[in-house]
């Protein structure tokens, strides 16, 4: 007879029962992250809707709207020379009356070392393998301060090539698990850097300079990888919102084939 516990890793409960909107910083505004930001909105509302608090969403990128981005980005032709950023959160702010934030610059550490605003979720939405472990150290560096309100605790990280793409959860230290007869609980995932980070860093010589247009760029990504990936990830952080649990912690997605593999927690 099997006994093994199905294993589960719970929400941390300042995410379930906050007394402020929960603090979010996405970071890339591009063809994924601008589907992720319309995905944030819908989770918000839902959430206000259901007497939770919500989400106070920071945007960060630096780049330029152009000719190349329109079609598979969420941009349109008025608002080429325009910050990505700023586009895509004046438009949220005015659709839905929130006081989010557009930072056009890089997540990144500045000239003195200092961190920049922090979160108590991260999501990266970004094509550069060096991103992302810059982002990992930023994590890391702020996981053992002391409690309070903005404390990093999950990472939500989105990546892809043209048809294939993934989405993996992680918990910045560890999370204060219940006591469970029935699961196995999991009080911390592992930071997609270090476990897949041989495998990010092979992919680092991928040709990752701009498109000069969109036919161009559609030979890099195709249309909707990004929208897929960006709807399944979210509906990963969903869960954790709205049943403060998961058995998976991310999956691999490949659209050409119409497959998923869920990740599972363990």
């Amino acid at each position: 007879m099997n006994t093994e516990k199905t294993k589960i890793h719970f929400t941390d409960n300042y995410l379930l029962n906050p007394t402020n909107p929960i603090s979010v910083n996405l970071i890339g505004a591009g063809g994924t992250g601008s589907k992720v930001l319309t995905a944030l909105l819908e989770i918000n509302e839902s959430l206000i809707a259901l007497g939770h608090a919500g989400l106070s969403v920071r945007l960060w990128d630096d780049d330029i709207i152009t000719t190349a981005n329109l079609g598979r980005q969420r941009f349109f032709e008025s608002e080429t020379g325009l910050y990505k950023s700023v586009a895509l959160i004046n438009r949220v702010n005015r659709c839905i009356g929130t006081n989010w934030k557009a930072e056009n610059r890089k997540f990144e550490t500045d000239n003195f070392g200092q961190i920049p605003e922090e979160a108590t979720i991260t999501i990266t939405c970004v094509d550069n393998v060096q991103a992302r472990f810059a982002v990992a150290e930023i994590l890391k560096a702020v996981s053992h301060r002391r409690s309070y309100r903005d404390t990093p605790k999950y990472w939500l990280d989105f990546g892809n090539s043209r048809h294939t793409g993934q989405v993996l959860l992680s918990t910045i230290g560890e999370i204060k698990q219940p006591n469970s007869e029935k699961y196995e609980t999991v009080a911390s995932l592992p930071l997609v850097t270090e476990e897949f980070g041989d495998l990010l860093k092979q992919s680092e010589q991928e040709d990752n300079t701009p498109s000069c247009s969109l036919a161009e760029a559609l030979q890099k990504q195709d249309l909707f990888i990004n929208g897929s990936l960006a709807q399944m990830g979210c509906s990963l952080l969903w869960d954790l919102f709205r049943y403060g649990m998961t058995e998976n912690r991310g999956f691999f997605h490949n659209l050409k084939d119409y497959r998923t593999q869920p990740i599972k927690v363990g």
